[in-house]
């Protein structure tokens, strides 16, 4: 039973670090625009292979 006093406090201060974190995340703007970022990974594959086809054809 003692060791309650431990781990109540404990997770109490756990989930107020991880609110806490959630709330910096969205004050700081990590949120804002989810949809570029994926975006953003097909155009880099798309200039790669761009870059690499006038390599191919050359030898």
């Amino acid at each position: 039973m003692d060791i309650l006093f431990l781990l109540v406090p404990l997770s109490v201060l756990l989930a107020l670090g991880v609110l806490g974190v959630l709330a910096w995340a969205v004050w700081s703007g990590q949120f804002e625009d989810m949809e570029s970022e994926g975006q953003r990974i097909f155009q880099d594959e798309a200039m790669k292979d761009a870059q690499k086809r006038p390599a191919d054809t050359m030898g």
